[in-house]
């Protein structure tokens, strides 16, 4: 790709348990690009744990990263992205959340965020939880949100050219070659 030190492809998943290192390792992905550094944001900040979170966040990337808060809106923010960028969706599952918090409809909208990734001019790098791994949850909400996760975490998966999991800051790739 034209400006850039390495080549990340059209779409990268990276995909692991919480604080795994999964956000760490997708932003030196694209910290090591000389593209522009572009950034969506899917989290909302509902109480002071989270806002403090987000801005520690907004921290450690540092000044260089253009920042779009998009919780739900991810096609529009997808299709604003300069083509001279490389972005960082973080994160999937935090979308998702909000789309079933919404009660959207999940399959539309998650068609609609493929078509999206696919028209986007610029490689991204989306970053979501693997959460399939545990024990069965013990209610209705939960599995649905498991069961939609792991539906989404696939499509995205067969859509990527490299998919890479973290497991403990070390990533381990499933698809694909790392540039």
């Amino acid at each position: 790709m034209t400006g850039s030190k390495t080549n990340l492809g059209t779409l990268t998943l990276v995909i692991g348990g919480a604080r795994s290192g999964k956000s760490r390792f997708a932003e030196g992905l694209i910290a090591a690009t000389s593209r522009a550094k572009h950034y969506i944001a899917t989290a909302e900040a509902w109480d002071d744990e989270m806002r403090a979170r987000i801005a520690q966040h907004r921290t450690d990337r540092g000044d260089d990263w253009t920042t779009v808060d998009a919780p739900r809106d991810l096609c529009t923010a997808l299709a604003a992205v300069p083509q001279d960028a490389a972005l960082l969706i973080d994160c999937a599952t935090l979308w998702l959340t909000n789309h079933m918090l919404a009660d959207s409809d999940l399959d539309a909208e998650t068609t609609s965020l493929l078509r999206a990734l696919s028209a986007c001019p610029a490689p991204v790098v989306i970053v979501t939880n693997d959460v399939g791994g545990g024990i069965v949850p013990d209610n209705a909400l939960a599995r649905r949100f498991r069961d939609a996760q792991g539906r989404l975490n696939q499509q995205l998966a067969a859509q990527a050219n490299l998919v890479v999991t973290v497991i403990a800051g070390l990533p381990l790739v499933l698809k694909g070659q790392l540039p």
